[in-house]
């Protein structure tokens, strides 16, 4: 396992969606004790993936219209998932197995059933009336109805303010209006979230997932937007330089991370919202660290990793630690975005092992979503049919993918509930269960998850691969991405090729003179074996080798 100390750059982190990852009552909807019970495959086992962290979405209590990330108690646990006894299990589970625990934390809105929300509405004197984004109508439009504060919109499509008519006044939402904006230029706003953090510290909680960190703060003036021509009326219509990113946000995230880091060995990891990658390393600090998603709109192209891996180097520079992720809860699953629409499900599963094998040796902390060990697919859900509300309020001036996609039940075993639930499961199950499914795969020493598990023990074993720099390799192929990991008393070298063709590679110079020896490879070649020139990787080879 990964040196406590800094767990949080040297480790891996696998992402649970805990209503899809096991459901062990029988409702459908996975739990906190459905998690527990497959601990196992994560970590502790001989063989585990050998995880260093899990990652779970939220687990509060909330009513649902985003699924969770409308909070209604912040230190409470929501019944369909367990109990706070339960959690506290899990807790001790996960450190039993040498797994740390890191809960997301939904702090730039609440849900509207909130009682802080509630208390805020109720009148415009009160010890909560400033908890939030609240302003007066500037007057009337030339139809006589009330104007709202600016033209801010709302991510999932239509005004970012919603006129309350119990407190007389319109209130801020960034996302849905079920979800109000906290206001956090009031202290006592600041203070209550820093009890919420020491709350769950207290419970053993090792770190922390900020959701949309930087839209915290908003312009004091709470000036428009400028508007980008042409550009319909979603959340693409506007530049928005007073929603988010204010200077403010930088003092307010160091009082936050300090109170994480009275607790030594505990950390962040900030979701960068709609950002890029400059803006993202100017947010990191030692033992924080921030998404900026720069991989996971990629085309299936070496060159095109390649050059975004150049410019988020050039962002991040040798000192910042970056983060690595090819999924999540928000974005199609990535085996699906690299399948090749004119091959079978091999292909598919070949460019997966390929994207394991770039994941797992980049410079940067791995996130992985559940799933995607078995290279699992997005299911197919019509907008029509969707939970998600981002789909459900899809338009022509704002569209939107809808999310349930890649948020289906794990498929642990084949048979009808795919060992996820013996009751009906909230979304369907895949198509393709009876052969992509855990049990399937441990079995098959050729399958994505046995990779998986060769690939985490193989960055387990080599500090290159946890801690070293990183620099390009030109082999001399342009379908073949390649780089160096270096510590200070070994190297690895990686080449991945992307095509589905033989492609012969150059060797770059062994930094200690010796010979190349390979590490790991998905082609039929020897650990510990030498590599010599002429090396011919095979199609959609990944090939991983040290000095």
């Amino acid at each position: 396992m990964a040196a406590a100390a800094d767990w949080w750059r040297t480790g891996v982190v696998y992402q649970i969606y805990p209503r899809s990852f096991a459901d062990s009552n029988g409702d459908g909807v996975g739990d906190l004790a459905g998690i527990v019970a497959h601990l196992d495959h994560l970590g502790g086992a001989s063989e585990s993936l050998g995880v260093d962290a899990i990652w779970l979405s939220p687990i509060y209590p909330s009513p649902d219209f985003d699924f969770g990330y409308d909070v209604a108690d912040y230190t409470g646990v929501d019944p369909r998932f367990g109990t706070l006894a339960d959690f506290e299990r899990l807790v001790a589970a996960c450190h039993a197995r040498g797994i740390k625990v890191i809960l997301d934390l939904v702090l730039n809105h609440s849900s509207h059933r909130h009682p802080w929300f509630r208390a805020s509405r109720t009148g415009r004197d009160g010890p909560f009336a400033d908890w939030y984004i609240w302003r007066d109508s500037p007057g009337q439009t030339p139809t006589a109805r009330r104007r709202r504060p600016n033209n801010w919109r709302g991510f999932f499509g239509g005004p970012a303010w919603t006129w309350d008519e119990t407190r007389g006044q319109f209130y801020l939402h960034t996302f849905l209006p079920q979800q109000p904006d906290l206001n956090w230029r009031n202290p006592a706003v600041r203070a209550a979230i820093k009890d919420v953090v020491r709350t769950w510290l207290a419970r053993g909680v090792d770190g922390f997932r900020l959701d949309v960190f930087n839209t915290f703060f908003k312009d004091a003036a709470l000036r428009s937007n400028p508007v980008r021509p042409g550009a319909g009326g979603g959340w693409g219509s506007q530049v928005h330089l007073f929603d988010r990113n204010r200077p403010e946000l930088v003092g307010a995230l160091a009082e936050l991370r300090a109170v994480v880091d009275e607790r030594p060995g505990r950390m962040t990891v900030g979701e960068l919202f709609d950002g890029t990658a400059a803006e993202a390393a100017s947010y990191a600090a030692p033992g924080h660290l921030i998404f900026d998603f720069a991989l996971l709109g990629l085309p299936w192209s070496a060159a095109a990793f390649a050059e975004a891996i150049r410019k988020r180097d050039a962002s991040f520079g040798p000192e910042v630690w970056p983060t690595n992720v090819l999924s999540n809860h928000d974005q199609p699953r990535h085996a699906g975005r690299y399948d090749d629409p004119g091959a079978d499900a091999s292909v598919g599963d070949a460019r997966a092992k390929i994207a394991a094998a770039f994941l797992l040796t980049q410079r940067g902390t791995p996130f992985l979503y559940y799933g995607e060990e078995i290279a699992l697919r997005a299911l197919a859900i019509p907008n029509s049919e969707a939970f998600d509300p981002q789909a459900r309020r899809s338009s022509a001036d704002a569209p939107a993918w809808n999310r349930d996609q890649a948020r289906g039940p794990m498929p642990w075993q084949s048979g009808r509930d795919g060992g996820f639930t013996n009751g009906q499961p909230w979304l369907p199950l895949p198509p393709d269960l009876e052969f992509r499914n855990v049990a399937r795969q441990a079995r098959d020493p050729e399958s994505v998850l046995s990779l998986y598990r060769q690939l985490l023990r193989v960055r387990r074993e080599s500090q290159a691969l946890q801690r070293g720099s990183q620099e390009a390799a030109n082999v001399g192929d342009a379908d073949v991405l390649a780089y160096r990991r270096r510590d200070a008393d070994r190297s690895v070298f990686v080449a991945l090729n992307f095509a589905s063709r033989p492609a012969a590679i150059r060797l770059p110079e062994p930094a200690r003179g010796g010979p190349w020896r390979i590490s790991l490879t998905t082609h039929r070649r020897k650990p510990g074996d030498l590599l010599a020139e002429p090396v011919i990787l095979a199609p959609l080879e990944a090939l991983i080798a040290y000095d």
